[in-house]
């Protein structure tokens, strides 16, 4: 039985440092998110993937080696999971959500989307521009990683309280909401409805 979907060459393997000094060998990253596909569902490919992406791993590259390897079995599968990634989620969280929006039909949320607001600059895990509703994924981490969290949260309230006044709607995420796609879509389809009826300032 293969390990691996794909022979692998000298530029697919290096080696990793353990904190007791002993040396593994591991797949590259473009090897490792081609594997990943093969053994993992979409979702759960996708978060390794994204996360591959941030570090440098090169979709060019990965398309070649499809492109070059002989082997077709699961070839269909590794460009759907190519296809769907996005280096700009900046967490496993935001990366099924990414997904999950895509699942249910709902386009038009830009990731990463950053706005300017008297508070200091606001980046919305997604944005939908046109319709002006922001959607955030509140994983746990997500404040303390950059900051005291007091300060972190007061300065987030003050930037979302600034958006609010500008018209701009909040649906906020978390891990057991992903488990519930059509009550997700729910949420999001009545945040944009709400979108639509309301006449909300627009400023630039």
């Amino acid at each position: 039985m293969k390990t691996h979907l794909f022979a692998l060459d000298d530029s697919d393997v290096g080696t990793l440092q353990l904190a007791d000094g002993r040396q593994i060998y591991v797949t590259s990253l473009e090897r490792t998110v081609l594997n990943c596909a093969r053994l993992l569902r979409l979702n759960e490919a996708a978060v390794s993937g994204d996360h591959a992406l941030r570090k440098g791993a090169d979709l060019p590259r990965m398309l070649q080696m499809l492109e070059q390897s002989n082997i077709k079995r699961d070839r269909r599968r590794a460009l759907t999971l190519l296809a769907a990634l996005d280096a700009r989620s900046d967490s496993a969280g935001e990366t099924r959500a990414r997904l999950l929006l895509r699942e249910v039909g709902i386009d038009g949320f830009e990731p990463q989307y950053e706005l300017r607001t008297p508070a200091g600059l606001f980046r919305a895990d997604f944005a939908d521009p046109s319709r002006r509703v922001i959607l955030e994924f509140d994983g746990k981490g997500k404040y303390s990683d950059f900051g005291p969290t007091d300060e972190v949260l007061l300065a987030e309230r003050a930037r979302e309280n600034a958006l609010t006044e500008e018209g701009w709607i909040f649906v906020r995420l978390e891990w057991p909401h992903l488990a519930s796609p059509a009550d997700v879509k729910r949420r999001v389809l009545a945040a944009t409805a709400r979108a639509r009826i309301e006449d909300r300032p627009r400023s630039a």
